[in-house]
């Protein structure tokens, strides 16, 4: 049996499977998207799929600290679309 990495929330710092969270990166060019697959390259935060954990992202800044770098308003709406499609 292949064991799967455990990765965690860096809001709620629950510890899941890697592939039940979700990641955001930080490229070399400090570029931040939403990484659905969890294979791009570049420094790697997780949060839980869901809307209570993306809440207190966005009300904490805990993107803007993870990365230093202020995180643009266009990436929490694609988590949060992300996380309404996964939902489903």
């Amino acid at each position: 049996m292949k064991k799967i990495p455990e990765r965690r929330c860096i809001v709620c710092n629950t510890s899941k499977n890697k592939n039940e969270l979700l990641r955001i990166v930080k490229n070399k060019e400090n570029e931040i998207s939403v990484d659905v697959t969890g294979k791009k390259s570049g420094r790697g935060a997780y949060i839980c799929k869901t809307n209570e954990c993306l809440e207190r992202l966005k009300k904490t800044g805990k993107l803007n600290k993870t990365f230093g770098i202020k995180v643009d308003e266009e990436i929490y709406k694609d988590l949060g679309d992300v996380i309404d499609t996964s939902s489903k």
